[in-house]
């Protein structure tokens, strides 16, 4: 778990990047209604997770630059025994200063009286726009009333700039409880495929191997980093894949993309295996050349290397492999140029790992006991 401590160092990082005449708003992700009085699954935004801890809902964190570190103040439901009884424990204000570290903290009922108060004497504010229409408005509604107000009392903010730029700058510079936490993600989510390989049989179908993931990310104290993708036969080359609801056949390989979420860190890995345990030979041939590009792709990770000559790395040795196998017709140098490998490989090789945003995990296996021919695949 992420230490308190480490969530207020981030704050007064954030706030030494802004610096003084800046505030800084980060609201909360909102609840979402699945069916008449039931809501989805909450999850954190991860912005403010980030920089809180915090995983209410109905939450808004105000940041003040000036002095050392400077000023953190959450807006945040209070306590309420009937809602607790319904829903469970709360934070509250008190425990937003007991248990969050908080300088100060409000019932969210006070946001908008007290927020305009704290935009005055700032020359800027840090917030991304676009995410909640009716409180942007309300934002921009009290800086254009700023404007008709004399200058002379106060210096009103007269620009918002975005601030996922540097937020998630910070985001990319992993600390050790940050990469004890992806281990986990990766090791659970590792266990939920070579468990979903074990069971796997022809006959049957695509939700019960879904089960096993989840089975085995709830068990281990985590949850799905996204809604799995279990593709039997031609689904696996549906990118998006969710339905997740037809038998599994003979014959047939099986894609998994699946990642576990430990503490609010992602994980993410696909393999593709044989339903009955057996790779056919074009299969076989095929998987070679997947294998292939993503350990062509693996050497490439290396400090100093672009992240696009990873990409161009695998993307070589895939359209030689599919050129060799039939697949493509050409020269190599006239397949790369015309990119006619996107019509088999269209997207690009991996991304970000970590806080909410996720990556192949591509050794994340290896340590798991998963038989060798099956433990690397194409993400």
């Amino acid at each position: 778990m992420i230490r308190q401590k480490e969530y207020a160092r981030r704050r007064a990082q954030l706030m030494r990047r802004t610096g003084e005449g800046a505030i800084i708003i980060v609201r909360a992700a909102p609840e979402r209604i699945r069916n008449n009085d039931v809501h989805y699954p909450y999850r954190q935004d991860s912005d403010f997770l980030y920089l809180t801890g915090f995983r209410e809902a109905d939450a808004t964190l105000v940041l003040i630059p000036g002095g050392k570190p400077g000023r953190a103040l959450l807006f945040c439901r209070e306590r309420d025994p009937q809602r607790e009884m319904w829903d469970g424990a709360m934070a509250g204000t008190a425990g937003a200063l007991s248990e969050y570290g908080m300088d100060e903290a409000y019932d969210v009922g006070e946001l908008a009286t007290r927020l305009p108060k704290l935009l005055e004497d700032r020359e800027r504010i840090y917030f991304d726009l676009g995410r909640d229409h009716d409180f942007d408005q309300q934002l921009i509604g009290w800086l254009n009333a700023f404007r008709g107000k004399p200058r002379r009392k106060f210096h009103a903010p007269d620009e918002i700039i975005a601030l996922d730029h540097l937020l998630h700058d910070m985001r990319l510079y992993k600390s050790r409880g940050e990469l004890a936490a992806m281990r986990r993600s990766a090791r659970v989510a590792a266990e939920a495929h070579q468990r979903a390989m074990q069971v796997c049989r022809p006959g049957m179908s695509e939700a019960e191997i879904h089960a096993e993931l989840l089975y085995t990310f709830t068990r281990r104290g985590c949850e799905p980093s996204y809604i799995p993708i279990v593709g039997g036969g031609a689904n696996a080359c549906v990118l998006h894949y969710i339905a997740n609801n037809d038998p599994l056949n003979d014959g047939d390989l099986l894609l998994i993309d699946a990642g576990a979420e430990y503490d609010g860190y992602a994980s993410d890995i696909t393999r593709t295996f044989p339903v009955n345990g057996r790779f056919t030979g074009p299969q076989k041939a095929l998987y070679e050349v997947v294998l292939a590009a993503q350990g062509e792709a693996i050497e490439r990770v290396r400090e100093g290397n672009q992240w696009d000559d990873v990409h161009q790395a695998a993307v070589r040795v895939v359209a030689t492999g599919m050129l060799e196998l039939g697949i493509l017709k050409g020269s190599l140098d006239e397949v790369l140029e015309e990119e006619e490998y996107k019509q088999f490989y269209v997207h690009n090789t991996g991304h970000w790992l970590g806080w909410a945003s996720m990556c192949t995990t591509s050794a994340s296996t290896r340590s798991m006991g998963i038989p060798a021919s099956w433990n690397r695949a194409w993400c």
